[in-house]
């Protein structure tokens, strides 16, 4: 007999999240919980308004797929079952985890993929003066973190990239515009990210308006992520991207997040793996994604003032896997 429960959390965070799109001070994430003849299997997703989510949309999701996975349907039906988003990813790790309690196998079992004993991620530097910017930069420096991702709107782009580079001279940056730019003064833009050292930007433009991309010279690579969910999204992708950013709430899950990575690789498309805010459970299940991408922005958990358990151990600018 299996039974299914859901349910939503909030979980404040530390200071403000601020991008292009607007201002955060928790995390709201809706958990999911299958049990299956005393075994337990656990997942979380993060409604995201972008995407026309919220609790009540997920929550509505969820309630419909309930009788399927409790009359046993596996991740591969769930792929029927629920169109990529949210919902589809609470449910598709909760069979992960479910699959891998029942199994005694790890996660890097279970995907056949070799793990790895620790992992350096990202940390955000959120939109505010070029002041608050680069001594926000300075900090998080001062505590290790090598990559930083500098989150951007349409004002002060040269004042806050500035002021950043002079206060972390020797840290590595990547840029995340929201798709707050538009292609007029684009090329202006992007050169002077790449003079400032900056090493990839992040969907300038915004989804459906990035036709501007197509056979634009430019000297860093740039990134999809609103305009790329799924494997189904990568054809339009070719002559405008040279990376994508993977999101399990974007792809629906790992097992098509484990499909999108594949594919795009075939492309001959670079990987980043990202996330919403979210717990370390969040991040725990996409992590066999992490060998195979060249940036990671899995800073979520960093942000709230408390994190699920069992924590994942983040330290100066990285994840270690082993404790």
């Amino acid at each position: 007999m299996r039974t299914l429960r859901y349910y939503p959390e909030a979980w404040p965070l530390h200071s403000a999240f601020v991008i292009a799109r607007g201002r955060r001070t928790d995390a709201r994430v809706v958990v999911v919980e299958i049990e299956e003849q005393g075994w337990r299997g656990v997942g979380e997703c993060t409604p995201y308004p972008r995407y026309g989510e919220s609790e009540a949309s997920v929550m509505a999701q969820l309630a419909g797929a309930v009788a399927a996975v409790e009359r046993g349907a596996d991740r591969q039906q769930l792929q029927q079952l629920l169109p990529p988003g949210a919902a589809r990813n609470a449910l598709d790790s909760a069979l992960w985890s479910l699959e891998c309690a029942r199994s005694g196998e790890t996660l890097w079992q279970r995907t056949g993929i070799a793990p790895v004993p620790a992992v350096s991620t990202a940390q955000t530097v959120v939109i505010g003066s070029p002041e608050e910017m680069a001594g926000s930069a300075a900090a998080l420096r001062d505590n290790g973190v090598t990559l930083l991702k500098i989150k951007l709107d349409d004002r002060l782009i040269a004042e806050r990239l500035v002021a950043i580079r002079s206060a972390v001279p020797e840290v590595a940056l990547i840029v995340d515009a929201n798709e707050s730019w538009q292609a007029e003064g684009l090329a202006a833009r992007c050169q002077l990210l790449a003079d400032l050292g900056v090493l990839m930007l992040e969907q300038p433009l915004p989804a459906g308006e990035d036709g501007a991309l197509a056979n634009f010279i430019h000297p860093l690579p740039i990134c999809a992520d609103e305009s790329c969910h799924t494997a189904a999204d990568l054809p339009a992708l070719a002559g405008r991207y040279q990376m994508v950013n993977i999101k399990l709430d974007k792809a629906g899950g790992l097992t098509a997040a484990l499909e999108l990575a594949q594919q795009a690789r075939a492309q001959g498309l670079e990987l980043m793996l990202g996330c919403m805010l979210c717990t370390s459970r969040a991040i725990r299940a996409a992590l066999p994604l992490a060998p195979g991408a060249r940036f990671l922005d899995l800073d979520g958990p960093t942000w709230l003032e408390t994190d699920a358990e069992p924590r994942l151990a983040f330290h100066r600018g990285g994840i270690d896997l082993t404790r």
